[in-house]
């Protein structure tokens, strides 16, 4: 049945957080913000090797590579296989958004200083069973103590502006109460929209396709439903329309509108909502970023 997208009480709204192998250890806590001094950055002759620049700023190899082999490892031990060219696009992609969340934190005056950096490793430690444990975590993953606490710092800055950005996703938005027939194959679905089309009634065709739920989605807001083209039919309905047949890899789909406006959101729509907007986020910073891939 097609339904609407359910997701894990952690977000996955970040791609920022999820990847790196420290992640599960990582919380953005209370920011300390602060106007940031100039400080006068020596000029370099050479950069670094590197797989990409975001601003000016290297996505060095070395990390990159790093951060590699601990999403392909984080996958063998889920069981889930990866091709190369994925895992590169997925972890490359990653970096990325965490370097323009990043940047976008300190531009907005976050401020992690060496003693909230300090005080997050500490934390960290006692968490694992100490200093030694963490140390021997950090070795385990492919960290040494400069790259970790590099990648804690960053990840710190990104899951900032993360939560900035998903504070500002309102929790009452416009929204459709929606019900559906949904078929297997296109001319059950086409019978269906004919019998409506000739006066038959959408919730008793609904109820004999699905008898367990009757077709009902509940209250959607934009953006909800996995499939593109299904959510832009649905948002295009007024209130007591129906669709015509919309194919998806869940089957063929006629929506009915019941009811339009604004409605406060589920928990779960919340979170889908927030990622989204975090998405759309990046994908407008990406347009307007200097990115520079190394070819």
């Amino acid at each position: 049945m097609f339904s609407p997208p359910r997701f894990l009480p952690q977000l996955t709204l970040m791609i920022v957080l999820g990847l790196s192998a420290c992640a599960s250890f990582l919380n953005p806590g209370t920011p300390t913000p602060s106007i940031p001094t100039s400080t006068p950055v020596p000029p370099t002759a050479t950069p670094p090797p590197s797989v990409a620049s975001v601003n000016g700023e290297y996505i060095t190899s070395e990390e990159f590579q790093a951060e590699l082999e601990r999403y392909q490892a984080a996958q063998v031990e889920l069981g889930i296989s990866v091709s190369d060219d994925e895992a590169n696009k997925i972890v490359l992609d990653d970096l990325i958004a965490q370097f323009l969340l990043a940047q976008a934190a300190r531009e907005a005056n976050f401020n992690l200083t060496e003693a909230d950096l300090k005080s997050r490793i500490d934390a960290l430690a006692a968490e694992i069973g100490g200093a030694d444990a963490l140390f021997a975590w950090q070795a385990a993953h492919g960290y040494d103590d400069a790259s970790f606490r590099i990648s804690l710092k960053r990840s710190a800055e990104s899951a900032w502006m993360r939560d900035k950005i998903i504070a500002d996703v309102p929790s009452v938005v416009e929204q459709i109460h929606v019900r559906q027939i949904l078929t297997y194959n296109q001319e059950d679905a086409l019978a269906a929209l004919e019998q409506l089309n000739a006066g038959a009634d959408f919730d008793e065709l609904a109820g004999l396709y699905d008898p367990i739920t009757l077709g009902e989605l509940g209250w959607l807001p934009r953006g909800y439903l996995l499939d593109a083209k299904a959510d832009e039919a649905v948002f295009a309905l007024q209130a007591g329309a129906y669709s015509t047949v919309i194919a998806t890899d869940a089957g063929f789909h006629i929506f009915k509108a019941l009811e339009r406006g604004s409605h406060a959101l589920t928990p779960d729509a919340l979170l889908t909502v927030q990622e989204l907007a975090v998405k759309n986020w990046l994908a407008e910073q990406r347009e307007k970023s200097a990115i520079v891939l190394t070819p």
